[in-house]
């Protein structure tokens, strides 16, 4: 008598639910791996990059607030931009978690640690003057540009190009052209007739 391979293990097809097992890495750790990099760059990039990669999260998630909440005679244009520009760092978000885990470490991933790590300044929850809320996106693009560029400059002084080039060419350059789109939109400019 033969028996299907599902009986011989004793699965069924109901889900195991409930289930549970140790870590098999721990958040802050770096796994060997033979990048050509030593263990404190991969480290220390994967430190930087995770502070980035929670404020990235952060200033995704203003973007969607302020994507809903926009309102007043520019609602379809920043409402149309403001979605552009979370999507945007929705890519970035997800080619710095992937850069964390070439490294050999973890990218945080939980709204609740990204809250605890990010160092953009949480917006009231209800909704604000659209100068406000394109105030508070360019905080936080500098705050981000700010780490960026420091962290751009550790990873090439330890010869992490990897690292170096997201950063570059990907986390400052979006950045700064998404400041540049949102500065636009508040400068004090004639309208109709011209001074």
């Amino acid at each position: 008598m033969t028996t299907s391979t599902s009986t011989k293990r004793g699965q069924t097809a109901a889900p195991l639910i409930g289930q549970h097992a140790h870590e098999l890495q721990a958040f802050g750790s770096v796994i060997p791996l033979p990048i050509a990099l030593s263990e404190v760059a991969r480290r220390e990039s994967v430190t930087n990059l995770n502070q980035l990669l929670a404020d990235t999260m952060s200033l995704r998630d203003l973007y969607k607030k302020h994507h809903w909440q926009v309102s007043g005679a520019t609602f379809y244009q920043l409402h149309l931009l403001f979605d552009k520009h979370a999507d945007e760092q929705s890519e970035l978000i997800d080619e710095i978690a992937e850069r964390i885990m070439k490294l050999g470490g973890l990218g945080v991933a939980m709204a609740a640690d990204v809250a605890e790590m990010t160092m953009i300044p949480l917006p009231p929850k209800g909704r604000e003057e659209v100068p406000v809320q394109i105030s508070r996106l360019l905080t936080a693009h500098e705050i981000i540009l700010q780490h960026a560029h420091a962290s751009a400059k550790k990873a090439a002084a330890m010869g992490d190009d990897g690292t170096n080039d997201l950063l570059v060419s990907n986390v400052i350059r979006t950045n700064e052209m998404q400041v540049w789109f949102l500065a636009e939109h508040i400068v004090d400019a004639p309208q109709v007739i011209a001074d």
